[in-house]
């Protein structure tokens, strides 16, 4: 039974002031105190409680891992510290999300609830489903703002990019500055990062969370690291340092993409007045990655306007397409990097032992699990979920559904593991970094080691003939999109869900827009 909150004071102000009006404000993905719509809103109405929850039925979800609650855990240190200095606690509650507002609201008598919109998976949908229906049953104002770009009730994508810009162009809100706060309001004891809450996962690395990280991260790429990030986006041993490292950051809300969007182009117009070659080059690696945080928001805007595509492929021509022939020892040889093919394994055990590798290899990863080893989506989307500390779902099932072609708007792209070995790894350091039984092989078999005269004997032959199951999954794809109905429904889901061009050039004429689409779609987000 939570202790009750009686005693209310005005920050610097010694006298005790009645209960008129509370302002709890829910944090969830947005854990920061900058540029939060709902804090400070709140902090204008009157007494604030910032609030996290710890749902255990969350974190029982498959697609949770205590990786996450890992980088979470330092977040909300972090934001603990920003608060005692406002003069108000960060208040914990362990419990499933209606019974602790039902609680305060025994506690504290009626409140105000401010909160974030939250895009996140179906557990945490329904969930805020419910707790829509306790706030109007119980008399309860609940304010969501927008996150992120991310419109809600949107019919269809036709002025998503107009709302958006206007989203990132308007002002960042302020850190509040006088709080009035709500003295000796229990607070749960914040569960450490092995509570038996989470599930057991033996973590090597995990990148470190909280805002003042965020910033590090953010002024080190403007600095310096974001210089090469174009020509290292897609290589998985130099993406690890020139790559931004800010997308766990935007994930759990750190740092808001408008503060990111807002000091990338501050420092882009500083050096547009520079007419150096350097400069110049600088600027276009920033403008990409621009491009990028827009491509991040345009994937979890599909999620926000169709939630059932974290169960349902897009187009339902695909739905059944795999299941039936899915095979659990390739899965688990996929999860375990031991497929046989050097670079696919390097790049499972760097993720396992990292939590992060680029979008490339992510891509080649999933290509090569749905096509080659033809592993439906739903069983191998959970299980990468779990190990990406930045894993946003938006972005995570709608890649997902896109790079095992299964939306019916986009081109499927089939990834060859051993050319992409070739291109993106060719000396073979970053194979033998992560699969120390091919440490001892030449480049000349590095990535094809079955062609080597003697077989290894502590590594596996590959799993399937990448050729032969590519041209498998090609012809299973393609009866899909020969059916009567195909188009028909997929210019729906374009309209509904699909990418709109935008200041194309008039001399370019419809084949040269769609192949420009096509590149888009396919390397979008590389971040």
């Amino acid at each position: 039974m939570q202790s009750s909150c009686f005693y209310l004071i005005m920050q610097n102000n010694v006298h005790t002031k009645k209960i008129n009006s509370v302002n709890i404000v829910w944090f969830k993905r947005d854990l920061r105190i900058s540029d939060h719509g709902p804090l400070l809103s709140a902090a204008e109405k009157g007494f604030v409680v910032p609030l996290y929850i710890v749902e255990p039925k969350l974190w029982q979800q498959p697609d949770s891992s205590r990786r996450h609650w890992c980088f979470i855990y330092d977040s909300i240190l972090e934001l603990q510290k920003k608060f005692l200095n406002l003069g108000v606690p960060l208040i914990i509650r362990v419990g499933e999300a209606i019974d602790v507002f039902q609680n305060l609201n025994e506690e504290l008598g009626p409140f105000n609830l401010c909160s974030h919109e939250e895009t996140g998976n179906d557990w945490t949908y329904q969930r805020d489903l419910n707790i829509g229906q306790w706030c109007k049953k119980n008399q309860i104002k609940w304010t969501e703002f927008q996150t992120n770009g991310i419109v809600r009730r949107l019919k269809n994508r036709d002025q998503w990019s107009t709302l958006r810009e206007a989203w990132v162009e308007s002002a960042v809100f302020p850190e509040p500055q006088n709080l009035q706060g709500i003295q000796k309001c229990k607070s749960d004891e914040l569960p450490d990062k092995n509570n038996v809450l989470f599930k057991h996962q033996d973590i090597i690395k995990i990148q470190a969370g909280g805002r003042s990280w965020a910033l590090k991260i953010l002024e080190s790429f403007l600095r310096e690291r974001g210089k090469k990030y174009s020509r290292s986006i897609s290589k998985p041993e130099l993406s690890v340092n020139y790559c931004s490292r800010l997308s766990p950051h935007i994930t759990f809300g750190t740092i808001s993409i408008r503060e990111i969007e807002k000091a990338t182009r501050i420092k882009m117009q500083s050096l547009l007045k520079n007419t150096d070659i350097d400069s110049a080059f600088f600027c276009r690696n920033l403008a990409s990655f621009l491009s990028r945080i827009a491509w991040h928001c345009h994937f979890i805007q599909k999620l926000e306007q169709q939630p059932n595509i974290e169960f349902k492929c897009m187009h339902r021509a695909f739905d059944g397409m795999r299941e039936p022939e899915f095979r659990s020892d390739f899965f688990e040889a996929w999860k375990n990097g031991l497929t046989g093919y050097p670079l696919v394994d390097a790049c499972m055990r760097s993720l396992k032992e990292n939590g992060w590798i680029n979008f490339r290899m992510r891509a080649m990863l999933v290509s090569f699990a749905s096509y080659n080893l033809w592993l439906d989506w739903r069983q191998t989307a959970p299980y990468l979920a779990q190990l990406f500390t930045d894993y946003e779902p938006g972005i995570h099932y709608s890649q997902f559904q896109m790079q095992s072609g299964v939306t019916g708007i986009n081109t499927v792209r089939i990834y060859n593991p051993v050319k992409q070995s070739y291109d993106q790894d060719p000396m073979g350091t970053f194979i033998r970094k992560y699969v120390p039984e091919l440490k001892d092989v030449s480049n000349t078999f590095i990535h094809e080691p079955w062609k080597m005269f003697e077989p290894l004997k502590n590594y596996p032959k590959p799993i399937v003939d990448y050729a032969t199951s590519m041209r498998y999954a090609r012809n299973e794809i393609s009866k899909r999109w020969k059916q009567d109905d195909f188009k028909a429904e997929s210019k729906l889901i374009n309209q509904k869900l699909g990418s709109r061009s935008k200041n194309r050039s008039v001399r370019k004429n419809k084949s040269q827009r769609n192949e420009t689409q096509k590149s888009e779609d396919q390397f979008s987000f590389e971040f």
